[in-house]
């Protein structure tokens, strides 16, 4: 995969208030009917964004990134467009295999995965054995929902023997799918929707929201460089003043 390109303006510089970056990842079928495609175009396009986005995040310097790629909702669609959904996810997962070094990301699956095939579950859990050396964390969130995150979360902790009084938000947070990575210091939702659609209900408690017009293939590394250099426009109190 060949390195992703800004512009000639100048590009922000992280520090450590801002180590997790989030996206809510709209607008595809949109895009592919401004095109007078099938939305399943849109898909693909999208697929290509998040190869680009990803690898300008881990050059930025984030620790982690998440992404929304399936929500457990999405089942709902026609099922020629999840079918074509779970055949990218398919591709990219041989592309992975094939091409790990050439990414900087340590690629995770987040969310309930036993409804996938037992092919799609035997890539992932060899994928994310693939770049453990790497910094940058890539959750990839795929029949996910934030509801059913803690609901994970809270029977694991029953497993566990915990008993009624004694969970803490220490429990939740490292039996949560991100456990492990910070929580996402701002979440960012192309194709202009004013909503989170059940994403990291747990751990958006004190993320930044930003919402952009722009239909999420169409984002660019400079797009990138706009949401971070919001962030820095804003001042988190965290309940205080």
């Amino acid at each position: 995969m060949e390195k992703s390109t800004t512009t000639q303006r100048e590009r922000p510089v992280l520090d450590s208030s801002f180590r997790h970056i989030a996206f809510i990842m709209d607008g595809n079928g949109r895009w592919a009917k401004r095109q007078g495609k099938p939305r399943e175009f849109g898909h693909k396009a999208g697929a290509e964004t998040f190869r680009r986005i990803c690898l300008y995040c881990s050059e930025v310097g984030f620790e982690a990134v998440t992404v929304y790629a399936f929500s457990t909702e999405n089942w709902k669609r026609p099922k020629h467009e999840v079918a074509a959904i779970m055949a990218l996810l398919d591709t990219f997962l041989d592309e992975l295999k094939r091409d790990y070094k050439k990414y900087n990301n340590r690629i995770r699956f987040i969310g309930d995965l036993t409804v996938l095939t037992p092919s799609l579950q035997e890539k992932i859990a060899y994928v994310e054995t693939l770049n453990s050396h790497c910094r940058t964390v890539v959750n990839v969130a795929l029949n996910y929902g934030g509801r059913a995150e803690i609901a994970h979360a809270c029977n694991e902790l029953i497993r566990e023997g915990k008993k009624p009084g004694e969970v803490t938000e220490d429990d939740i947070s490292r039996t949560v799918w991100t456990s492990g990575c910070p929580d996402p210091d701002m979440i960012v939702r192309t194709g202009g929707d004013l909503r989170i659609s059940n994403f990291l209900l747990w751990q958006a408690a004190y993320a930044e929201l930003y919402f952009i017009d722009t239909l999420w293939p169409d984002l660019t590394p400079d797009d990138v460089d706009d949401c971070i250099r919001e962030f820095y426009s804003r001042k988190r109190r965290y309940g205080g003043l």
